[in-house]
C-alpha cells in the first residue's frame, strides 16, 4: 500500500511540477499607471501610452486602435476608468471603457475608432 501512495503522491508532484512550467498567458506590456494602446490586436505593433487625458490622439495612433491596457492605478476618489471615443476631445460614441487592471486584445466594435480618452470614476 505504501508502494502505492508513494508512486501516487510522485504522479501528483510530476503532474503539479508540469502545470507550474507551463507559461500564463503574457499581460500586456504598459507601464504601471499608464494607459495603452496598441495598432494591432493582441497588443502588437506600435504602442502609445498616457497616464493623462488626450483629446486629440497622434496621427499614427489614431483610427488605428486594435487592443488597449489601463494599468492606472487605482483607489478612493481616483479617476481610474478609461473612456475611448471615436473623435477628438472625447466627441461621439464612447468606443470601449476599461476598468483598472483591465486588458483588451481586441474587439471588433471599438477596431480603429479610436481618437481620444479621458480618465474617468466609472464606465
Amino acid at each position: 500500500m505504501k508502494r502505492f501512495l508513494g508512486s501516487t503522491a510522485a504522479a501528483v508532484l510530476a503532474l503539479a511540477g508540469g502545470l507550474a512550467l507551463t507559461a500564463p498567458a503574457a499581460a500586456a506590456e504598459c507601464p504601471s499607471g499608464e494607459f495603452c494602446v496598441w495598432q494591432d490586436a493582441n497588443f502588437g505593433g506600435q504602442r502609445a501610452n498616457w497616464s493623462g487625458d488626450d483629446g486629440w490622439w497622434e496621427s499614427w495612433i489614431a483610427d488605428t486602435d486594435s487592443s488597449w491596457a489601463n494599468h492606472g492605478i487605482s483607489g478612493p476618489g481616483i479617476k481610474d476608468h478609461v473612456r475611448v471615443y471615436e473623435s477628438a476631445w472625447q466627441g461621439g460614441s464612447m468606443t470601449v471603457c476599461l476598468a483598472p487592471g483591465q486588458e483588451v486584445g481586441s474587439n471588433g466594435a471599438a477596431n480603429d475608432r479610436g481618437d481620444s480618452h479621458i480618465w474617468a470614476t466609472g464606465c
